[in-house]
């Protein structure tokens, strides 16, 4: 109900993070993570890489976006510490790399590695798409992501993003180009023939659906009909309704 923090006493828990400082006014006050519980989390992100291949998944992706924990380290809006994680743009993208690290160390390199960023923090002084470039030049050179999938924001209340359909797509194909890496991109895009021009005019190499598929879950099966997609294979259980 609503959207406040939850306390401890109604079931919430006690938060962590790269530095003290709590989202907004009103937030909980993470508690800054020390080596050993910087430790702990990279396990765990191996841990559950090694689970998801064990359920049978055939990609997986990395969130480092949108406020969580990776894309805390290291934006410097949320990243005010002292030691090898914090200060420098290479210590603030330590944990990320030792994340996409343990992540690949336990998923068969003949499956894709995709990494979700926040490619700006559309706050001043915060995490840049320059910063991305950079970083993703970086990834690209270390061989273990396989695709970026360019997002935006969501780590700092003070963020003025530039919001209209595709707003996300030149992120992307600066990425792509000055990177030299596959990009995916997100935002905003809700028609078949925005999402083919994307992919056709190599701005990116993948449209990543969320608020249409929620609209519409067969919306790729409407987008093949709709693009004149030859050999589209329905389920057999909504075969029927491919007739339109």
């Amino acid at each position: 109900e609503g959207t406040r923090p939850l306390g401890i006493g109604e079931g919430g828990w006690k938060v962590i993070g790269p530095s003290g400082c709590p989202y907004d006014e009103g937030s909980p006050v993470p508690a800054a993570m020390d080596r050993e519980t910087i430790s702990i989390a990279i396990e765990s992100f191996r841990d559950a890489a090694r689970r998801a291949r064990e359920a049978g998944f055939r990609i997986v992706e990395i969130h480092a976006a949108h406020g969580y924990l990776i894309h805390e380290f290291f934006s410097p809006l949320s990243n005010h510490r002292k030691d090898e994680y914090g200060g420098s743009f290479e210590n603030r993208i330590r944990f990320l790399l030792e994340v996409v690290e343990a992540v690949r160390s336990v998923w068969p390199a003949e499956l894709p590695l995709f990494l979700r960023l926040s490619v700006t923090d559309w706050v001043d002084g915060g995490w840049t798409v320059d910063d991305s470039v950079r970083l993703c030049r970086i990834l690209k050179k270390r061989g273990e992501v396989d695709l970026v999938d360019c997002s935006s924001g969501g780590n700092d209340p003070r963020q003025r993003p530039e919001i209209h359909p595709g707003y996300h797509v030149p992120f992307a194909a600066r990425i792509k180009r000055e990177a030299g890496i596959l990009t995916g991109v997100v935002g905003l895009i809700h028609g078949a023939d925005f999402a083919e021009a994307i992919v056709a005019n190599g701005q990116a190499d993948v449209v990543v659906l969320g608020r249409a598929m929620l609209d519409d879950p067969m919306w790729p099966l409407h987008a093949a009909r709709e693009l004149k997609a030859e050999w589209v294979k329905w389920p057999v259980q909504y075969e029927r309704g491919n007739i339109f």
